[in-house]
């Protein structure tokens, strides 16, 4: 399981960007100008998940649950699923007569028909 971090905005840098920080493992980092992105000033705890808060969370109950995120988990796959069948499916004369119809509308020659 994977620890939640709190980062918060402490202020704005000259470029205009804006500085946050985790006071958790003192990761910081620099939003915005002078074009988009994130920079990061300082790395900090690079195994927790930051999010970002502009307002002081209330008291009580981990980080996870206030916001319904729960523990952060691996989902194991399956080791094998069902195989598709390797040859397409048998088509229809009408749909396979149709098909050639539409492809020749739209000037697709599709072996013995012509083209429109």
């Amino acid at each position: 399981m994977r620890v939640i971090h709190e980062m918060r905005p402490v202020g704005r840098l000259a470029s205009g960007a804006e500085e946050w920080a985790c006071p958790s493992c003192g990761r910081r980092v620099a939003l915005g100008p002078p074009g988009p992105g994130l920079r990061v000033l300082e790395p900090g705890d690079e195994s927790a998940v930051h999010i970002g808060l502009t307002d002081p969370a209330p008291p009580g109950g981990s980080t996870a649950e206030r916001y319904g995120l729960g523990p952060i988990q691996e989902i194991p796959r399956p080791l094998s699923l069902p195989m598709l069948p390797l040859e397409a499916p048998a088509e229809s004369p009408e749909t396979a007569e149709r098909d050639r119809q539409w492809l020749a509308e739209i000037g697709i020659d599709w072996g013995d028909d012509a083209a429109a």
